[in-house]
Parts: structure tokens; sequence; C-alpha cells
């Protein structure tokens, strides 16, 4: 038997329930990772207030989490490349349990350089970042690149990741977190506290929403004509796009988070050209306090939980 947090039904955190359930069983393209630690998501939270209810309902009792860190204890015949013992990390579905299944093909080696619990930040938010800015912005070398929430969980790689290929990055952040953004790469930070942005920004080729409608409202008039506005929160507005002959796009892209990308993505880490920023860990009993940390909204980069 294992431990897992689900939910039996939509609500506030108190229907959070930490169950006993068996161990899953793994199919032969598929491995049984023993969790040493798990990442939190804004798509904890919305998934257990119901928001995600109308594309994508449960079938309850879910599993909450998505992010996974850990060795494998089985592999399938069918598993390629991987042996029980291997450090692990994957995008899976019903990751705040103490085992988590995963296909073979979305599972990566854990980087060698990072702890392995800070490596449980990695799937899901840099996995998104990456989509975001290459496969639905499509950023290039010289372009300027507007991210919207940039020291959140994807927005704190997303800033990284731009600046990496070599784009002039601007972040919006709290005050707080302007050292944060800016020991990211950011060549400019806009406290959002603080009313407008400056028309002085404009214009941008590229915005990366990661905030949601306020935020996307105050941008549209800083993105050039023809320029790309991509929103993960909200669908951008079709209207204003058509006015600028902008693209707005909602969305990552067609392509799955998967052991390829996390390859990749791993490269970097142990090649020290990619940070893991990590805002808070909390021992697995804390996963309500550790998600109702994310609903906050106050939280930058990623917010984790461990196993004994």
């Amino acid at each position: 038997m294992m431990k897992a947090w689900r939910i039996h039904g939509y609500g506030a955190p108190d229907v959070l329930v930490c169950d006993d359930m068996p161990v899953p069983e793994i199919g032969p393209d598929e491995v049984l990772i023993r969790t040493y630690a798990a990442g939190i998501n804004p798509a904890d939270w919305r998934t257990r207030n119901g928001q995600f209810s109308a594309m994508r309902p449960a079938t309850f009792p879910l599993t909450l989490g998505l992010d996974v860190a850990g060795t494998v204890e089985a592999a399938g015949a069918q598993a390629n490349g991987f042996r029980p013992g291997d450090k692990a990390i994957a995008r899976a579905e019903g990751a705040l349990a103490e085992f988590v299944v995963a296909r073979a093909a979305d599972v990566a080696h854990a980087p060698n350089s990072i702890p392995l619990e800070h490596a449980a930040g990695i799937p899901v938010a840099a996995g998104t970042a990456w989509l975001v800015l290459f496969d639905a912005a499509a950023i290039r070398r010289g372009q300027t690149v507007l991210i919207l929430g940039a020291s959140g969980g994807i927005g704190a790689f997303a800033t990284q990741l731009a600046k990496r290929a070599g784009a002039r990055v601007i972040g919006t952040t709290s005050a707080r977190n302007a050292d944060l953004v800016r020991s990211l790469g950011a060549n400019e930070v806009v406290d959002y506290h603080q009313g407008e942005l400056a028309s002085a920004l404009a214009p941008v080729d590229t915005v990366i929403d990661l905030v949601g409608p306020a935020a996307q409202e105050a941008a549209w008039p800083l993105l050039r004509e023809g320029g790309r506005f991509v929103s993960i929160v909200a669908p951008p507005d079709k209207h204003k796009a058509a006015k600028g002959n902008a693209t707005a796009i909602f969305g990552r892209g067609p392509r799955p988070i998967d052991g390829s990308l996390l390859k990749e993505i791993v490269d970097l880490v142990d090649r020290q050209e990619l940070r893991v920023v990590v805002e808070a860990a909390f021992s697995f009993s804390k996963a309500p306090q550790a998600i109702s940390l994310s609903e906050s909204g106050r939280s930058r980069g990623k917010i984790i939980l461990t196993l004994p």
C-alpha cells in the first residue's frame, strides 16, 4: 500500500485527503517511480477547485500532481534505458503519491548537478516554458520578449531560456522579486504594482502571458504590429490582435512534455545554463498548505513536496 493525496470531489483545500491505496502496477512500456519529491503546480489547485471541470471532467477519487522526481522501483520489459535504482524525473499524472507510474517515453534521467529534491521542479514548469517560447511563440535571437509573471515557476524558466536564446527580455514581477528576475537574465524588470507598463518599453516582438486577463490588457499596447501574443492562462483578445495584425495564441502547442524534451532541459541544468528556483519545500504531509501557497499567487519559482 501507499499514501496519495486525492480529492473525492471539487472544492476548497479541505477536500484534499491523504488516502491509503494500492501501489499501482506497471505495463511493459512503463516505469514505477518511488517518489522522493513532487512539484506543486497551479494545475493542482485549479483541478481541486473545479476550474478544469468543463474541459477535463475528473473521475473521482483523483490523485493530484504532475511533477515527480525519484528512483526507478521497477521497469517494464519495453522500458528501454531505465533500471531499478536510476534517478529519474517525469511529468506524470498522480504525482502526489509515494509511487508513480509513467510511460518510459515520458521519463528522463535526473540531473546530476542538483539535489533530486530540486529536480522535481523541472518537468511541468521548464517543459511549459520551453514549448511556449520555442513552439508557440517561435522566438528568435534579437527579438524583444515581454514575460508577464517572470518570477513564477514557469516564468523563472522562461526568463532564462529566452535570454539564453538571444532575446532581449523584459519581465514583470513585484518589487520583492525584481533582483531575482534580474539574476535570471532579464534586461529590464517592471514592477506590476506601479500601474501601467511604461510605453518606453514598446514595441516588443512577443508577449508571453503567465498571469491572466488584467495583465494582458496592460500589455497589448506594447506589442508591435505583426507580433505574437501567447498566453497559457486565458485566450488573448483576437480583436486586438486583428487590429495590430498580430498573432494571438492560447496554449503551449501540441508537443508533449516527454522524456526527449526533459533530457534537453536536464542537459542545460547539468551544464549550469539553467537554474531551478525553489521557493519552499514542504513535507509530504503538508500538501494542502503547499497547494494553498501556490494558489495565493505569492510564491516565486517552484514549490516542492518531499517524502521521508
